[in-house]
């Protein structure tokens, strides 16, 4: 099946089945689950799976599941959705806003994770009808926001066994319709940096007889990042942005202790590496300038997702097949942090971002939350996901692409 004849098989499925994956979106917008808690989520997914005759296996947390579908001599390829949601408020004004107080799906997990039951459905078709010419390897994954929930599906043999690995994460950056690929780093590393500061305290009358910490902790605040950019290499972009910040509990006191919480962002691998002692080294500097004692727990994230080459090449002919010759669209690297490393770091395979604005319309940023997708973003994604891995299990070299993947470098 090639071609045309994959568009016409997805878009009859679709036609059918696409106001129910719809449905199964708001279901779960509206009961979002927290990393390794998406017991509710995990049992959704799975009744669907065992209802098409797969047979789904629920990981030893009790979230988070694998399923194959097919059994062919060929090669195996992964697809790979995440399914928990992050622990904001839902901003939204919708039918289908958040019932949970301080948990929503912000990041689009819930449209991941329906794309790909929609691409299982699809996927599960052709292989009771003898198209499916291999193994396509279903990883439903918990706690990609912890993260760690990649690591989970990996120690269980999730990966074992896989040729080539796929995900995409919503981009409501771009347009429905349109997927951005890009050769080798897409994303970076992620780390979280907590910097805790004591001293002896006092009274705000007196600073100079005790060490001002609110003061000191503000100059914490803004030099290390300052200093960061002076002595890494700019284009590593080693980037420290604090998040949360606390001292004291009274206007006309000095506290004695204060803690201040942030990400610490590297395109670069060696700078990387150097982060924590470069950091240490400037927090001791200036801790020690305002007379206050300063610990450092430096937690190491995800490595940069690097794209394989010839997997971003059977995506972006995968994607030219479903969605039209117009649909592929270079795209960055971005900043932000996704645990899919941790699978590209044993298994050759790519990560797209899915086009989930209306044309035209409002851009919601991701990790807010008034995050929302336009719903025919899902059919979309089904597409894309079901014609890549069907790509992925024909081709075993490089494939030509409408427009060269040399233009996305």
């Amino acid at each position: 099946m090639r071609g045309r004849e994959l568009r016409g098989e997805l878009d009859a499925f679709l036609a059918e089945h696409e106001q129910d994956l719809v449905g199964f979106r708001r279901d779960l917008h509206r009961h979002p689950e927290l990393a390794f808690a998406e017991y509710r989520t995990t049992q959704r997914i799975a009744d669907r799976l065992s209802a098409a005759g797969l047979v789904p296996s629920v990981l030893p947390r009790g979230t988070g599941l694998i399923c194959d579908v097919g059994s062919g001599d060929g090669p195996t390829v992964a697809l790979r959705a995440d399914i928990d949601a992050l622990g904001l408020q839902d901003e939204k004004d919708v039918s289908y806003r958040s019932t949970v107080p301080g948990a929503c799906h912000a990041c689009g997990h819930d449209v991941h994770t329906t794309i790909l039951l929609g691409t299982s459905l699809f996927l599960a078709q052709q292989a009771a009808a003898g198209l499916l010419p291999g193994r396509v390897r279903l990883i439903f994954q918990p706690a990609e926001e912890l993260p760690g929930g990649a690591l989970e599906v990996m120690a269980h043999g999730g990966i074992t066994g896989v040729d080539r690995i796929f995900g995409l994460h919503c981009d409501p950056r771009l347009d429905v319709g349109q997927v951005g690929l890009k050769p080798g780093p897409i994303t970076s590393a992620c780390d979280r940096l907590v910097v805790r500061v004591s001293g002896p305290g006092g009274h705000t009358a007196r600073p100079h007889l005790t060490a001002d910490l609110v003061f000191a902790l503000a100059k914490v605040l803004t030099e290390l990042p300052a200093a960061l950019s002076r002595r890494v290499d700019p284009r590593s972009s080693l980037s420290l942005v604090w998040g949360r910040v606390e001292a004291g509990s009274a206007a006309n006191a000095i506290p004695d202790d204060g803690v201040a919480e942030g990400t610490v962002r590297c395109l670069d691998e060696n700078a990387w590496h150097a982060a924590p002692d470069l950091i240490k080294s400037l927090l001791d500097s200036v801790a020690g300038a305002y007379g206050i004692e300063a610990q450092m727990e430096y937690v190491r994230g995800v490595p940069p997702v690097v794209n394989d080459e010839m997997s971003v090449e059977m995506l972006a002919e995968a994607t030219q097949r479903a969605l039209g010759p117009h649909s592929v669209a270079p795209t960055q690297q971005s900043l932000g942090g996704e645990d899919f490393a941790w699978y590209l770091e044993s298994v050759p395979g790519a990560f797209a971002r899915l086009g989930t604005r209306s044309v035209g319309g409002e851009t919601y940023d991701i990790h807010q939350g008034t995050f929302d997708v336009d719903e025919s973003a899902i059919g979309m994604g089904v597409r894309v996901m079901a014609a890549t891995a069907l790509t992925a299990l024909w081709e075993s070299g490089p494939v030509t692409v409408t427009d060269p993947i040399t233009s996305l470098a």
